[in-house]
């Protein structure tokens, strides 16, 4: 079930307590032009242990450049385990209720955020591109590069490995990661939103004992 995040970068987390830290665990490079809800997007997931405020972070495509960035809209905090949705529209009122349909019907995750951004020249190519997250401060914070998109049917590139500063390239699976089917398009497969079950596990670290308690947002 998704996300099962890089086991080092969660021990990495442990060692460094109440540091959040950020990986873009799925990208849809194809939904602009492929799906009812017609907006690209991607996740992101806090693989940290603390809550990670957003306020003025920006995404930019592979070009990776912070003055020609765009804001991340919608969401300030990320709760430490949680994943979030940004789609790449300019009327997210609307937006986000057709992805919910589209993806969840009427049974959407409680508690599933969606956020926006919009900007010229950052639509993300189903010929292959980037995803780069940078804070307020232009500081590079997630990044990932993908290849070409299928034609149909149309999963979304599956990062639950946590990678980060390299090309990822694992497809969607039914029943891997907690991908499933979209609700109202069979075109559409991918995991958004999930995360981790809570860890029955506790890393010890340097003799400090800390409990990893993820969980999963879809009801």
């Amino acid at each position: 079930m998704k996300k099962t995040i890089l086991i080092t970068a969660l021990l990495a987390a442990a060692i460094a307590p109440l540091q959040a830290q950020v990986r873009i665990t799925e990208v849809a490079p194809w939904a602009s032009g492929n799906s009812p809800y017609a907006a690209d997007w991607f996740e992101l997931t806090n693989i940290g242990t603390g809550s990670l405020t957003i306020t003025g972070w920006r995404i930019d495509d592979s070009s990776a450049a912070f003055g020609s960035a765009a804001a991340l809209n919608g969401i300030i905090d990320i709760a430490a385990g949680e994943s979030v949705i940004f789609l790449e529209t300019a009327t997210l009122a609307t937006t986000s209720p057709a992805f919910l349909s589209t993806w969840f019907g009427s049974n959407p995750p409680v508690g599933l955020q969606i956020g926006n951004y919009s900007g010229s020249g950052l639509g993300l190519s189903t010929g292959g591109d980037g995803v780069n997250i940078f804070d307020g401060g232009g500081t590079l914070q997630a990044n990932v590069s993908f290849g070409a998109s299928p034609s149909g049917p149309f999963p979304t590139f599956d990062n639950a490995a946590g990678l980060n500063a390299t090309a990822i390239s694992q497809l969607s699976t039914v029943g891997v990661n907690g991908a499933l089917v979209a609700a109202n398009d069979a075109n559409e497969i991918g995991s958004p939103g999930a995360v981790p079950e809570p860890s029955t596990g506790i890393a010890l670290i340097g003799g400090l004992g800390m409990l990893l308690s993820l969980r999963r947002r879809r009801a």
